[in-house]
């Protein structure tokens, strides 16, 4: 019997020590799993601390531009490989198909808000178009992350500027002397800041231009007297209030004074465009009006292209070649056109006529402008624009018989001065300016001595026989007369 058990007990004893052996090595691997897990996570969790924020809101006429800029954004910063999250804090009712273009192809985190109310939108002197900038403030509620960089979708990055994040409980670049500006700034998000700042909305806080600026500029009265920051080597979080040094967001009016960026104080990482809402860079005719517009393009040509511009853009070019091609065939002659009854009604027409064709070629120069898609590259905008008002000139031409190169001396003038804008040896903004004026200057007396011509073409087209009877011409019968 002893003999007969001691083999069992020992078959027992390796069957344990095998399942013990099994048991150990799944803990081994499941401990392995959760280790890595848990690096993965740390590691996407570090990576997820910090965010850069932007707002959108609709209900303006420039929408579309905003969300083509939002979207280069967020491209050109993952480009840079900034070590946070992207996040756009949009209002509910932007169209949900950008609201999928943002989070599935770019990667951004969009995070749906309802508009605040503006309580400063009665006031007198109040920009529409600022109405719902007080959107900003939700960046206080991303409590899900340690700092939060604000940005206005018109900022150009140069360069990496994930430093930024170890500043204090908020930072701005004073770019006026004594108001710092909310195009950029760096927040710790905080429940009981945004709680109070909505309060503040409530009782109405002193705002001095009803938007974003002026709330959040009174809400931090003392930031001009804090000190000004300088990021840590060892990479650790500071904390208060610093200003920021004016290279975080570099007012393009400084460069266009000496065409080059001289700023001393800081790292030259970041432009702003707060100048005029209608020469904002990714709109096509901001270059060469202000030359930085073709670095903001240069960024998007890199990150997202022009493909939902490239189909209007071919339709607009086939379009002007073929009213090109129509005109030089068909020559529409309008004397065949006119009737006449009295030498009276002659006149009349003819005033008409002059009126029509004076109309026609300030609508050929005019008109080509606002069908060309706004966010489209520079060079092929300016392509486009005297593309189609050149068709459209060569319509004027050839139905009221005037002199093809008098019409278009104005043509040649318009690209002339985008040749002398984009010139790129100008020693300083200066000699730019005066160079543009100085060729206005030359110009002025050929585009007036073209109009002086293209009028009197004009008169001498209507009076011919060939166009209109000469006046005092009797009529062959009552009436109307035949088709001349």
């Amino acid at each position: 019997m002893g003999r007969e058990a001691r083999p069992r007990r020992n078959g027992g004893g390796g069957g344990g020590g095998l399942l013990l052996l099994l048991l150990l090595a799944a803990a081994a691997a499941a401990t392995a799993q959760t280790a890595a897990t848990a690096m993965r996570g740390g590691e996407a969790a570090s990576r997820r601390r910090n965010a850069y924020a932007t707002m959108m809101y609709m209900g303006t006429p420039r929408d579309y531009e905003f969300y083509v800029a939002t979207r280069v954004l967020v491209r050109s910063l993952a480009r840079l490989e900034v070590e946070a999250d992207f996040v756009v804090i949009a209002s509910v009712d932007v169209p949900a198909r950008w609201v999928r273009a943002l989070e599935e192809e770019d990667g951004a985190k969009v995070v749906s808000v309802n508009n605040l109310n503006n309580p400063y939108k009665d006031q007198p002197h109040f920009d529409r178009r600022f109405k719902l900038s007080l959107n900003k403030l939700y960046a206080w509620n991303l409590v899900d992350y340690e700092r939060v960089v604000m940005l206005d979708v018109d900022n150009l990055f140069l360069r990496k500027a994930d430093e930024l994040f170890q500043c204090g409980q908020f930072c701005a670049v004073f770019i006026n002397p004594c108001i710092f500006h909310t195009g950029l700034f760096v927040l710790q998000p905080s429940a009981g800041v945004f709680k109070d700042m909505l309060y503040q909305l409530e009782v109405g806080k002193a705002n001095p231009d009803g938007a974003d600026q002026g709330f959040i500029g009174g809400y931090f009265p003392d930031l001009l007297d804090q000190p000004l920051f300088h990021p840590p080597a060892n990479g650790t979080k500071l904390d208060g209030k610093y200003r920021l040094p004016l290279g975080y967001q570099m007012d393009a009016s400084y460069y266009y004074l000496r065409l080059r960026w001289n700023i001393p104080c800081g790292p030259n990482s970041v432009i702003t465009f707060p100048g005029a809402p209608w020469l904002k860079p990714w709109y096509w005719w901001s270059w060469p009006v202000l030359p930085l517009g073709i670095s903001w393009h240069e960024q998007r040509r890199n990150t997202l292209g022009y493909s939902a511009e490239m189909p209007f853009a071919l339709i607009q070019t086939v379009f002007y070649l073929a009213m090109i091609a129509m005109t030089r065939l068909a020559r529409p002659n309008f004397s065949k056109l006119c009737y006449r009854r009295t030498d009276k009604n002659t006149s009349l027409i003819q005033t008409a006529l002059k009126l029509v064709a004076i109309w026609s070629i300030l609508a050929a120069y005019t008109v080509p402008f606002f069908l060309i898609p706004h966010t489209i590259h520079p060079l092929l905008g300016w392509s486009l624009y005297c593309l189609g008002s050149f068709s459209l000139l060569s319509i004027t031409i050839n139905a009221f018989l005037l002199p093809t190169l008098t019409i278009l001396v104005p043509w040649f003038a318009i690209i002339g001065v985008l040749f002398v804008m984009a010139f790129p040896w100008y020693r300083d903004g200066v000699v730019r300016a005066l160079a543009v004026f100085g060729y206005a200057f030359c110009c002025a007396p050929l585009v007036w001595t073209s109009l002086v011509k293209v009028t009197t073409s004009l008169q001498v087209s209507l009076e011919r026989e060939g166009f209109l009877p000469r006046l005092g011409e009797q009529s062959p019968s009552q009436g109307f007369n035949k088709l001349y």
